[in-house]
């Protein structure tokens, strides 16, 4: 079999064969064996029939590092790690000790921030087991192991510290959109970690009362939003008493995160 370029193509023959995009390009003339080819097909035919490539290689880099993934967690999307660099950004500008990652899936945004700052504590939670031991996983794989401590909670159900920082990811889509989404996302991805209720809000109504009794005097709080989002979350953490409320842009030039603070 000759082989070709191709994003997905290439990434699993990759897979396939354990090489990288380099040893590829230079073994275009690579004969795989029956039973490789065989195999290269049924992995191509699952990613045909719509599973993302992700969970068919079991892997997604986020800040440069390779995180497990697996169907239990969302798929780590590139404009999430914008709100990890804010936050990084934000523990070198101020003394913060402790960080509280809500929803942390497969637990990227927990554990960047403690490979960036290892001057902190971080604690991630999240409702499901299965996906929290799959961030426990990957805190151990990528050695935070020892900076990252894992609850499972129903946001801030089994929460019990103050923390001078908390980042969230959760649920924003529409329960009516859920079947819009592409194939890809809504007959492979965790429903649980993507539905936000009728308007979307759900969550963010709970965090936005809930949060302060969590939070340092003078504490952040930064979640992603949804793009058309902004205005209706912004006043739900007005009404709750937050202070210095700013909405922030993603690479597209659409409203995604929103920072407040206490």
């Amino acid at each position: 079999m000759r082989l070709t370029t191709g994003t997905d193509d290439e990434a699993l023959l990759c897979f396939l064969t354990g090489m990288d995009r380099k040893e590829l390009f230079f073994n275009r003339d690579l004969q795989l064996s029956d039973e490789q080819t065989e195999e290269y097909k049924a992995l191509l035919r699952r990613r045909a029939a719509g599973e993302p490539l992700q969970y068919i290689t079991g892997e997604q880099y986020f800040m440069g590092h390779r995180f497990s993934v697996d169907p239990s967690v969302l798929i780590p999307r590139p404009e999430t790690e914008l709100l990890a660099e804010k936050a990084i950004r934000y523990i070198g500008d101020h003394d913060v000790c402790n960080v509280l990652d809500l929803c942390t899936g497969s637990g990227v945004l927990a554990i960047s921030i403690a490979l960036a700052c290892p001057q902190v504590m971080v604690t991630a939670s999240d409702v499901s087991a299965q996906a929290l031991a799959l961030a426990e996983k990957n805190a151990g794989t990528l050695g935070a192991q020892d900076r990252v401590e894992f609850v499972i909670s129903d946001l801030f159900s089994e929460i019990s510290n103050k923390y001078d920082l908390i980042v969230t990811n959760p649920p924003y889509i529409k329960t009516e959109d859920l079947n819009s989404l592409q194939i890809e996302i809504k007959d492979h991805e965790p429903i649980s970690a993507l539905d936000g209720g009728r308007d979307g809000l759900d969550f963010y109504r709970r965090i936005a009362a809930e949060a302060r009794s969590f939070m340092s005097p003078g504490a952040c709080l930064m979640t992603e939003i949804g793009a058309d989002q902004s205005e209706a979350v912004s006043l739900l953490f007005y009404e709750s008493g937050f202070a210095c409320i700013e909405t922030f842009k993603d690479l597209n030039s659409l409203d995604r995160f929103i920072s407040a603070v206490i």
